[in-house]
């Protein structure tokens, strides 16, 4: 008779423990559960911010959110990037990633304010952004063999404008130059714009950049196209030839890729729902047509197969700067 209240303490002790382990044992709170930022590392207006608004328009409602783009341009994305290296790892922050900021700003730039493979939980690839060559009329080469010709006839005089050194259409053309053995002239513009007002005006005979910058004035008669830097034709402009149909450039590949990571040491449960509804996003018709209509082409994949990929591209940049001995001054 003595033992019954002790037994009767220790009873709801118990009971009390088991309901307390449950809620506190929860390791992922949910989510999402207020309006997520998506920093873009580029001024408001370029390609960048027409992916990541499509991207935000459509992954709103589906996460029952507001997606909020936050354009913190500047600096080679280094701006932008640091944002998204320094924000809280619970998925409210996403960061638009290019192939600058995680593949070529590690291999040109000694210190960085965030770590590229360290500081970021790749999430999924998004789009990659082919480029094509095109001329100014009055350069005497129709195709890639015959510009491969000239340049070879005339050493160091071809020039091409791109928006700047170290820049993703810079690595294209340092990588042409490469595979051709061919010594063309980089003109380093202070941006898209005027890079391509370089060529128009002609003062300098080529550029590397998107389809949809140069078409107009290709409808016009004011550029030309060579050809577009891959090894297949694209499916919307089949007239265009691809590099790689020329002997021995086959699986050339000249443009940027674009994907979205959050912070690094996010809940794993989170970085897979927004892999899942990321990756839905672009496959959707209407943001899918969208973006295949200016020149993009969908590319996604889970965040491990990102991760891969980003270390292999890493390195793959690498080889292609120090071959041409690319530096930032």
């Amino acid at each position: 008779m003595r033992l019954k209240p002790i037994l009767i303490s220790f009873v709801l002790g118990a009971l009390t423990c088991t309901q307390w382990l449950p809620a506190h044992g929860q390791s992922t709170p949910p989510y999402p559960t207020k309006p997520i930022r998506f920093v873009v590392p580029y001024p408001p207006g370029g390609t960048t911010d027409l992916v990541a608004r499509g991207i935000g328009l459509t992954l709103g409602p589906r996460l029952g959110q507001q997606v909020v783009v936050d354009n913190r341009g500047g600096a080679s994305t280094i701006i932008g990037a640091e944002v998204g290296a320094h924000a809280a790892p619970d998925g409210y922050t996403l960061l638009l990633v290019t192939q600058t900021t995680l593949s070529i700003n590690p291999n040109v730039y000694p210190k960085l304010p965030y770590d590229a493979t360290r500081d970021f939980a790749p999430i999924t690839p998004a789009v990659y952004f082919p480029y094509v060559i095109a001329a100014h009329p009055s350069v005497p080469a129709n195709s890639v063999k015959e510009l491969i010709e000239l340049a070879k006839a005339k050493p160091g005089t071809i020039k091409y404008s791109t928006p700047g050194t170290a820049s993703t259409n810079h690595l294209a053309g340092a990588q042409f130059e490469s595979l051709t053995g061919t010594r063309l002239v980089h003109v380093p513009y202070k941006g898209s714009g005027p890079a391509f007002t370089g060529m128009l005006s002609g003062e300098v005979d080529l550029i590397i950049t998107g389809i949809a910058t140069v078409l107009p004035q290709v409808k016009s008669g004011r550029a030309k196209f060579i050809a577009v830097c891959a090894d297949k034709r694209l499916a919307n402009w089949p007239e265009i030839p691809a590099v790689g149909e020329t002997p021995g450039l086959k699986g050339y590949e000249g443009g940027t890729w674009f994907g979205v990571v959050t912070r690094a040491g996010t809940p794993r449960a989170i970085v897979q729902k927004l892999n899942r509804e990321i990756v839905a996003t672009l496959a959707t018709p209407d943001l899918r047509e969208r973006f295949t209509a200016v020149g993009f082409e969908i590319r996604t994949s889970t965040p491990e197969e990102f991760s891969r990929f980003i270390k292999t591209d890493m390195a793959r940049m690498g080889q292609i700067i120090k071959g041409a001995a690319i530096k930032l001054n």
